[in-house]
């Protein structure tokens, strides 16, 4: 995998600094910048063109879910990763419909937020567990009827092998290592069955396992 070039977005300099010590222990990521608020991380996306921005939401001059709007308008190719201590609703669901590509919470562990880069930097979706489960229940009535039995045995053994694996949020190396098989390989696999079930991201694919039945999320 390429290095990819991460931007930091967060109000407080000790968590900026912490993120720049983490990301630098990665040989696959590099830190080229940061911001302290919304305003100065869409000049420095304009300036450094990041391949991913690490983003807070609540800011001062101009919040995260705004900067998200205007970067993604700027720089569609940009990915934003949500790293912020709030897990409720409205702020999930907002910035999501602003375009972030993942949503992680600052508790959450180091080695988390790493897997979280290098999947939104992939062009996939990536939640936290602590907000998956109220993503699920607002999409799950939303889910068409009828034609999920038939789309689900179009797909081959090993593809219902890759799809249960990633809906129970492991990540493409994990489902990599527990088939056996390489992570090119995973991917052509969950290329195919998303294509097969006409399913575009991680959390559609969640929603969609669960319905069928293929996991279980405890409510």
């Amino acid at each position: 995998m390429p290095v990819i070039r991460v931007l930091l977005v967060d109000d407080h300099d000790i968590l900026r600094e912490g993120l720049r010590s983490l990301l630098g222990l990665q040989d696959s990521i590099h830190v080229v910048g940061e911001a302290a608020d919304g305003r100065e991380a869409i000049e420095r996306v304009r300036e450094l063109q990041p391949d991913v921005v690490i983003m807070d939401i609540a800011m001062p001059v101009m919040d995260g879910l705004e900067a998200t709007r205007r970067i993604k308008k700027d720089s569609p190719d940009t990915k934003v990763l949500v790293l912020t201590q709030h897990s409720n609703k409205p702020y999930v669901f907002r910035i999501l419909k602003a375009g972030a590509s993942g949503y992680i919470l600052k508790k959450t562990a180091s080695a988390r937020l790493v897997s979280a880069i290098k999947e939104v930097y992939s062009g996939n979706s990536f939640l936290d567990p602590a907000v998956t489960e109220m993503v699920i229940e607002q999409c799950l009535d939303s889910l068409p009827e009828g034609a999920e039995d038939a789309r689900y045995e179009a797909l081959s053994d090993r593809e219902k092998d890759v799809l249960k694996l990633i809906a129970e949020g492991h990540t493409n190396q994990e489902v990599a290592n527990a088939l056996c098989i390489s992570i090119n390989t995973v991917l052509t696999h969950r290329t195919s069955l998303m294509r097969k079930l006409s399913i575009h991201n991680r959390t559609e694919l969640i929603k969609y396992a669960i319905h069928m039945g293929l996991i279980e999320v405890e409510m």
